[in-house]
């Protein structure tokens, strides 16, 4: 009876077990990455950078279905899986899509570009998901390497954690948006894309010789 008694309760403990590892979230922020103050223009340039820096969270590979804690979310770098989980397939993933950063991190690392959007402090109504969902059937090829669209960019997916309705991502740096400006976001990926990522699709092209 004893024994049986104690089959019923090791069981009832593997369960539980099983049960919070399936429900834990693959990843987990330390912090969330907060809208810093404006920038100024350089005094060579009539206008500020858009976004904003965000420290180096490394680009360690994960194997498959691993969890990862980053310092913060939206995490713009950091550990990530390697093929064939990631980059992940450059698209418009809706709201009950799994898009873990693990998999868009390593699109980032390439070049790409990810936009995320949140349902929590954000919407995630019709207006909103036709807007996401042009954005990407219009996307124009990335800046340096004129990749066509689809190939490392843009990765378009929810995500939470953020204290933003929406955030545009390079490699190493955010662009935190209070309303979908798809102006904005382009600019800040003609900008920044392909200029941060740590492994490079395309030779970088020659400066222009001075005028």
């Amino acid at each position: 009876m004893l024994l049986g008694g104690l089959a019923v309760v090791v069981v009832a403990v593997v369960g539980v077990v099983l049960f919070f590892g399936s429900t834990q979230r693959a990843y987990a922020c330390t912090q969330l990455s907060l809208p810093a103050p404006a920038a100024t223009a350089a005094p060579d340039s009539s206008t500020a950078p858009l976004g904003q820096g965000q420290d180096d969270m490394g680009r360690r590979h994960l194997e498959s279905g691993a969890k990862a804690r980053y310092t913060y979310c939206p995490p713009a770098s950091g550990p990530h899986y390697n093929a064939p989980d990631g980059p992940i397939p450059a698209r418009y993933y809706g709201k009950d899509d799994a898009a873990v950063p693990q998999g868009w991190i390593h699109n980032l690392e390439h070049g790409g570009l990810a936009v995320l959007y949140s349902c929590t402090v954000g919407s995630c109504d019709k207006a909103t998901e036709d807007t996401l969902r042009g954005l990407v059937t219009t996307f124009p090829p990335s800046p340096v390497c004129a990749l066509p669209a689809g190939t490392e960019a843009p990765v378009v997916a929810r995500f939470d954690d953020m204290d933003t309705p929406f955030a545009a991502l390079v490699w190493g740096r955010i662009l935190l948006l209070d309303t979908l400006d798809t102006d904005q976001i382009l600019a800040f990926y003609q900008e920044f894309g392909e200029r941060t990522n740590p492994e490079p699709q395309c030779a970088a092209p020659s400066p222009s010789p001075a005028g």
